[in-house]
């Protein structure tokens, strides 16, 4: 049904454009590829179903993936921010080469930890919603949720918050905001750990639909890369309009 077509699109949309926004922020601010983006959206996926085994409830694993996932994911990000970006100097070629490494020692170290078969997460919640011809997942519904929310919880950060005055500042004009006082420095690393700690999030929302598996960053990073150059490299609002145009016709 084409209704069904367009509901599923359309939640496919809402977690896309949280997986590309992190990724165009990154090359909007701090004007580097991350090629390792996809890899953090595979361990928000892994971790959610460590926290489900761990406490061995749906609810209580999907809040505690919730808290933990983007939290250590954007510790790593923050880390390779440090230690491998820096380093480089943020040289565009030389941090792609960086990032595939990240991609490469993320992947080795999960499949080590995790194995390399797919393993599924229980959702937390078990309903349908009744439309006319048909009922449709509530989770679903509950993922397009939470996925608007955090897209409108980063927009207010943006535009309401001194970080977010301060990543814009830095994105105009690395130069110019480091004379004036902007510590560039911590606002690169905040970045690259927000857009890691989103594409986490995206993970925990996505596993109880799909298995967790520690190859399964490389279709999202590919999606949402075609979504932030449809949008237009770093521009937030052209990524969100580009992520529902092709979650929407995936669906």
């Amino acid at each position: 049904m084409v209704f069904l077509a367009v509901l599923d699109g359309t939640v496919t949309a809402f977690v896309l454009a949280l997986i590309a926004l992190g990724l165009s922020l990154v090359f909007g601010v701090m004007r580097i590829v991350n090629v390792a983006h996809g890899e953090f959206f595979m361990l928000g996926a892994v971790l959610s179903w460590f926290a489900y085994h761990w406490t061995a409830d749906s609810v209580w694993g999907f809040v505690l993936a919730l808290l933990i996932a983007p939290a250590i994911v954007g510790f790593i990000a923050v880390f390779s921010e440090r230690y491998i970006l820096r380093k480089v100097d943020y040289n565009p070629e030389s941090t792609i080469v960086a990032t595939i490494g990240i991609l490469y020692v993320i992947q080795q170290l999960t499949l080590m930890g995790f194995g390399p078969e797919a393993r599924p997460v229980e959702a937390p919640i078990y309903f349908r919603v009744s439309f006319p011809w048909f009922g449709y997942s509530g989770y679903k519904l509950l993922v397009a949720v939470m996925s608007g929310l955090c897209l409108c919880g980063v927009w207010l950060l943006l535009k309401r918050t001194k970080l977010g005055l301060y990543m814009r500042a830095t994105q105009q004009d690395y130069e110019i905001a480091t004379t004036f006082g902007v510590p560039t420095k911590k606002i690169y690393a905040s970045v690259f750990a927000l857009g890691g700690g989103l594409a986490a999030l995206a993970g925990v929302l996505v596993v109880p639909i799909r298995q967790a598996d520690h190859l399964m960053g490389l279709e999202p990073f590919l999606l949402s890369f075609i979504v932030v150059i449809i949008g237009g490299l770093g521009s937030i609002r052209g990524t969100i309009i580009a992520a529902f145009l092709i979650g929407i016709s995936d669906g």
